[in-house]
Protein backbone atom coordinates (compact mmCIF):
# COMPACT_ATOMS: atom_id res chain seq x y z
CA UNK A 1 0.00 0.00 0.00
CA UNK A 2 1.30 3.36 -1.05
CA UNK A 3 1.24 6.08 1.09
CA UNK A 4 2.07 9.84 0.62
CA UNK A 5 2.07 12.47 3.59
CA UNK A 6 4.00 15.78 4.51
CA UNK A 7 6.69 15.75 6.44
CA UNK A 8 8.61 18.48 8.46
CA UNK A 9 7.43 22.24 8.69
CA UNK A 10 9.30 24.10 6.38
CA UNK A 11 6.79 26.08 3.82
CA UNK A 12 9.40 26.60 0.59
CA UNK A 13 8.49 28.41 -2.04
CA UNK A 14 9.50 26.89 -4.62
CA UNK A 15 11.67 23.46 -2.93
CA UNK A 16 14.21 21.88 -5.17
CA UNK A 17 17.45 19.44 -4.78
CA UNK A 18 16.62 16.84 -2.93
CA UNK A 19 19.19 14.56 -1.70
CA UNK A 20 19.51 11.97 0.93
CA UNK A 21 23.13 11.52 2.93
CA UNK A 22 23.85 9.85 6.13
CA UNK A 23 20.47 10.34 7.75
CA UNK A 24 19.53 13.40 6.64
CA UNK A 25 17.44 14.88 3.60
CA UNK A 26 19.00 18.09 2.23
CA UNK A 27 16.81 20.31 -0.15
CA UNK A 28 16.53 23.69 -1.15
CA UNK A 29 14.45 26.57 -1.63
CA UNK A 30 15.01 28.36 -4.76
CA UNK A 31 13.33 31.47 -4.02
CA UNK A 32 13.57 31.73 -0.59
CA UNK A 33 17.38 31.55 -0.72
CA UNK A 34 17.94 28.84 1.53
CA UNK A 35 19.13 25.80 2.07
CA UNK A 36 17.75 23.40 4.38
CA UNK A 37 18.83 19.98 6.35
CA UNK A 38 15.72 17.44 7.43
CA UNK A 39 16.26 14.65 10.15
CA UNK A 40 13.30 12.54 9.68
CA UNK A 41 14.11 10.10 12.83
CA UNK A 42 14.33 12.97 15.14
CA UNK A 43 12.31 16.08 13.31
CA UNK A 44 15.12 18.31 13.68
CA UNK A 45 15.04 20.84 11.02
CA UNK A 46 17.81 23.23 10.09
CA UNK A 47 18.13 26.18 7.04
CA UNK A 48 21.30 28.52 6.33
CA UNK A 49 20.28 31.86 4.29
CA UNK A 50 22.68 31.96 1.41
CA UNK A 51 21.86 35.49 -0.13
CA UNK A 52 20.97 34.40 -3.23
CA UNK A 53 18.40 31.99 -5.33
CA UNK A 54 20.08 28.14 -4.95
CA UNK A 55 19.85 25.73 -7.26
CA UNK A 56 20.88 22.48 -5.68
CA UNK A 57 23.09 21.69 -2.71
CA UNK A 58 25.04 18.39 -2.35
CA UNK A 59 27.38 17.03 0.55
CA UNK A 60 30.87 16.88 0.20
CA UNK A 61 33.08 13.44 1.09
CA UNK A 62 34.95 15.51 4.07
CA UNK A 63 32.25 17.55 4.97
CA UNK A 64 29.96 20.17 4.47
CA UNK A 65 28.12 21.24 1.44
CA UNK A 66 28.39 22.58 -2.07
CA UNK A 67 25.70 24.62 -3.32
CA UNK A 68 25.07 26.24 -6.56
CA UNK A 69 23.01 29.62 -7.22
CA UNK A 70 22.76 32.66 -8.68
CA UNK A 71 26.79 33.98 -8.49
CA UNK A 72 27.93 30.65 -8.99
CA UNK A 73 29.21 27.91 -6.85
CA UNK A 74 29.97 27.84 -3.58
CA UNK A 75 31.27 25.73 -0.55
CA UNK A 76 28.70 26.24 3.04
CA UNK A 77 29.97 24.91 6.40
CA UNK A 78 27.23 23.13 8.36
CA UNK A 79 28.56 23.81 11.48
CA UNK A 80 29.27 27.80 11.01
CA UNK A 81 27.18 28.67 8.02
CA UNK A 82 30.27 30.09 6.53
CA UNK A 83 30.23 30.55 2.76
CA UNK A 84 33.03 30.66 0.41
CA UNK A 85 33.06 31.12 -2.97
CA UNK A 86 34.77 28.66 -5.51
CA UNK A 87 33.41 29.42 -9.36
CA UNK A 88 31.05 31.77 -11.55
CA UNK A 89 30.90 30.46 -15.01
CA UNK A 90 28.70 32.95 -16.16
CA UNK A 91 28.44 36.50 -13.96
CA UNK A 92 28.13 38.31 -17.79
CA UNK A 93 24.67 36.20 -17.71
CA UNK A 94 22.03 38.24 -15.50
CA UNK A 95 19.24 36.97 -16.78
CA UNK A 96 20.36 32.53 -16.07
CA UNK A 97 21.40 31.10 -12.30
CA UNK A 98 22.40 27.51 -11.69
CA UNK A 99 19.90 24.97 -11.48
CA UNK A 100 19.79 21.52 -10.66
CA UNK A 101 22.85 19.62 -10.01
CA UNK A 102 24.25 16.04 -8.92
CA UNK A 103 27.75 15.08 -8.02
CA UNK A 104 29.07 11.90 -9.77
CA UNK A 105 30.35 8.24 -8.15
CA UNK A 106 33.52 9.71 -8.82
CA UNK A 107 33.38 12.66 -6.73
CA UNK A 108 32.90 15.37 -9.60
CA UNK A 109 30.08 17.84 -9.06
CA UNK A 110 27.63 18.50 -12.19
CA UNK A 111 25.54 21.23 -12.09
CA UNK A 112 23.63 23.56 -14.99
CA UNK A 113 22.42 26.70 -15.63
CA UNK A 114 18.99 27.92 -16.76
CA UNK A 115 18.28 30.91 -19.04
CA UNK A 116 15.57 32.83 -16.76
CA UNK A 117 13.74 34.28 -20.17
CA UNK A 118 13.46 30.59 -21.71
CA UNK A 119 16.59 31.77 -24.54
CA UNK A 120 16.94 28.67 -26.09
CA UNK A 121 19.86 27.04 -25.74
CA UNK A 122 21.45 29.83 -23.48
CA UNK A 123 22.50 27.59 -20.34
CA UNK A 124 25.19 25.05 -19.82
CA UNK A 125 26.19 21.86 -17.74
CA UNK A 126 29.02 22.31 -16.13
CA UNK A 127 31.37 19.63 -14.31
CA UNK A 128 33.33 21.16 -11.12
CA UNK A 129 36.56 18.79 -10.45
CA UNK A 130 38.04 17.89 -7.07
CA UNK A 131 40.61 20.52 -8.07
CA UNK A 132 38.05 22.74 -7.55
CA UNK A 133 38.39 23.47 -11.99
CA UNK A 134 35.77 24.34 -13.46
CA UNK A 135 34.75 22.72 -17.49
CA UNK A 136 31.93 22.91 -19.64
CA UNK A 137 30.42 19.61 -19.69
CA UNK A 138 27.72 19.68 -22.02
CA UNK A 139 26.02 22.62 -24.04
CA UNK A 140 23.96 24.24 -25.28
CA UNK A 141 20.89 23.62 -23.33
CA UNK A 142 17.92 25.63 -22.04
CA UNK A 143 16.75 24.22 -18.45
CA UNK A 144 19.58 22.32 -17.11
CA UNK A 145 17.76 19.98 -14.53
CA UNK A 146 17.97 16.19 -13.05
CA UNK A 147 21.04 14.15 -13.35
CA UNK A 148 21.30 10.45 -12.47
CA UNK A 149 24.27 7.87 -12.72
CA UNK A 150 23.66 4.18 -13.30
CA UNK A 151 24.64 1.88 -10.69
CA UNK A 152 28.24 1.12 -11.99
CA UNK A 153 28.65 4.54 -13.12
CA UNK A 154 29.29 4.12 -16.51
CA UNK A 155 25.90 5.77 -17.52
CA UNK A 156 25.06 9.29 -16.89
CA UNK A 157 21.24 10.55 -17.46
CA UNK A 158 20.13 13.93 -17.60
CA UNK A 159 17.47 16.49 -18.35
CA UNK A 160 17.18 19.40 -20.31
CA UNK A 161 13.54 20.29 -19.45
CA UNK A 162 12.60 21.72 -22.77
CA UNK A 163 13.08 19.04 -24.89
CA UNK A 164 10.53 16.68 -22.92
CA UNK A 165 13.01 13.40 -22.82
CA UNK A 166 16.49 11.86 -21.09
CA UNK A 167 19.11 11.76 -22.80
CA UNK A 168 21.87 9.40 -21.70
CA UNK A 169 25.89 9.54 -22.05
CA UNK A 170 28.34 7.22 -21.70
CA UNK A 171 30.76 8.25 -18.51
CA UNK A 172 34.24 7.87 -18.10
CA UNK A 173 36.76 10.07 -16.02
CA UNK A 174 34.06 13.24 -16.05
CA UNK A 175 33.09 12.70 -19.96
CA UNK A 176 30.06 12.65 -21.55
CA UNK A 177 29.93 10.84 -24.83
CA UNK A 178 27.92 8.72 -26.71
CA UNK A 179 24.80 11.08 -26.94
CA UNK A 180 20.80 9.66 -27.22
CA UNK A 181 17.86 9.98 -26.31
CA UNK A 182 16.21 7.14 -23.95
CA UNK A 183 13.30 8.19 -22.74
CA UNK A 184 10.57 10.70 -24.18
CA UNK A 185 8.50 12.88 -21.93
CA UNK A 186 6.20 14.18 -24.56
CA UNK A 187 2.65 12.16 -23.61
CA UNK A 188 2.58 14.33 -20.34
CA UNK A 189 1.94 18.41 -20.86
CA UNK A 190 3.66 19.01 -18.62
CA UNK A 191 7.83 19.45 -17.50
CA UNK A 192 10.38 16.96 -16.24
CA UNK A 193 11.95 18.62 -13.32
CA UNK A 194 14.25 16.70 -10.56
CA UNK A 195 15.38 12.48 -11.11
CA UNK A 196 16.62 9.82 -8.87
CA UNK A 197 16.93 6.19 -9.82
CA UNK A 198 16.51 3.10 -7.87
CA UNK A 199 18.42 0.07 -7.83
CA UNK A 200 16.59 -1.67 -10.55
CA UNK A 201 18.35 0.73 -12.68
CA UNK A 202 14.71 3.08 -13.06
CA UNK A 203 14.28 6.44 -13.36
CA UNK A 204 12.13 8.60 -11.27
CA UNK A 205 11.18 11.62 -12.36
CA UNK A 206 9.08 14.75 -11.14
CA UNK A 207 7.31 16.55 -12.97
CA UNK A 208 6.55 20.14 -12.43
CA UNK A 209 3.07 21.55 -13.14
CA UNK A 210 1.89 18.19 -13.18
CA UNK A 211 1.57 17.24 -9.59
CA UNK A 212 3.30 13.60 -10.32
CA UNK A 213 6.22 11.26 -10.12
CA UNK A 214 6.46 8.70 -12.65
CA UNK A 215 9.37 5.82 -13.24
CA UNK A 216 10.29 4.93 -16.61
CA UNK A 217 12.41 2.00 -17.93
CA UNK A 218 15.68 3.64 -19.60
CA UNK A 219 16.67 0.49 -21.90
CA UNK A 220 12.75 0.31 -23.19
CA UNK A 221 11.99 3.85 -22.84
CA UNK A 222 8.39 2.87 -20.84
CA UNK A 223 6.45 4.60 -18.48
CA UNK A 224 6.10 2.13 -15.54
CA UNK A 225 3.98 4.09 -13.12
CA UNK A 226 2.57 7.39 -12.01
CA UNK A 227 2.37 8.59 -8.60
CA UNK A 228 -0.17 11.46 -8.44
CA UNK A 229 0.41 13.72 -5.56
CA UNK A 230 -1.20 16.83 -3.99
CA UNK A 231 0.80 19.66 -5.39
CA UNK A 232 0.79 20.56 -9.33
CA UNK A 233 4.55 22.20 -8.41
CA UNK A 234 6.29 18.63 -7.99
CA UNK A 235 10.19 19.65 -8.34
CA UNK A 236 12.49 17.05 -7.31
CA UNK A 237 13.01 13.99 -5.78
CA UNK A 238 15.08 11.60 -3.79
CA UNK A 239 15.02 8.05 -1.85
CA UNK A 240 15.81 8.51 1.32
CA UNK A 241 15.22 6.57 4.97
CA UNK A 242 17.42 3.92 6.89
CA UNK A 243 17.27 1.51 3.69
CA UNK A 244 16.88 3.82 1.05
CA UNK A 245 13.16 2.88 0.04
CA UNK A 246 11.30 6.35 1.03
CA UNK A 247 11.20 8.85 -1.60
CA UNK A 248 10.76 12.30 -0.64
CA UNK A 249 9.83 15.25 -2.76
CA UNK A 250 9.78 18.47 -3.05
CA UNK A 251 7.17 20.82 -4.18
CA UNK A 252 6.54 24.96 -5.14
CA UNK A 253 3.82 27.18 -4.54
CA UNK A 254 1.93 27.56 -8.05
CA UNK A 255 1.76 31.53 -8.96
CA UNK A 256 -1.86 31.40 -9.11
CA UNK A 257 -2.98 27.98 -7.52
CA UNK A 258 -3.79 27.24 -3.55
CA UNK A 259 -2.97 24.46 -2.38
CA UNK A 260 -2.79 23.07 0.61
CA UNK A 261 0.81 21.26 0.71
CA UNK A 262 1.84 23.52 -1.70
CA UNK A 263 6.00 23.99 -0.51
CA UNK A 264 6.00 21.45 1.76
CA UNK A 265 8.29 18.29 1.66
CA UNK A 266 6.61 14.82 0.67
CA UNK A 267 7.46 11.37 1.43
CA UNK A 268 6.17 8.34 -0.61
CA UNK A 269 6.51 5.05 1.30
CA UNK A 270 5.11 1.67 0.08
CA UNK A 271 6.83 1.81 -3.27
CA UNK A 272 8.53 -1.71 -3.08
CA UNK A 273 11.75 -0.58 -4.35
CA UNK A 274 14.75 1.18 -3.06
CA UNK A 275 17.10 3.87 -4.24
CA UNK A 276 20.99 4.22 -4.44
CA UNK A 277 23.22 5.70 -2.13
CA UNK A 278 24.07 9.77 -3.07
CA UNK A 279 27.64 10.08 -4.41
CA UNK A 280 29.46 13.31 -3.03
CA UNK A 281 31.99 16.12 -4.21
CA UNK A 282 35.28 15.01 -3.55
CA UNK A 283 37.14 18.12 -3.57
Amino acid sequence: MISIEVVGTVKSQWGEGAIWWKGFLYYVDIEGRRVHRFHPETGEEVSWDVGQRVGTVVPREGGGLVFAGDDGIFFLDEKTGDITAIADPEPDKADNRFNDGKCSPDGRFFAGTISLVKKTGEAKLYRLDPDLTLHEAYAPVTNSNGIAWSADGKTCYYIDTPRKEVLAFDYADGLLSNERSVISTAHHDTSPDGMTIDTDGNLWVAFCHGACVCCFDPRSGNELRKIDLPCLETTACAFGGADLEDLYVTTGIHNSVEEEHAGRLLRIRGLGVKGLVSNAFAG
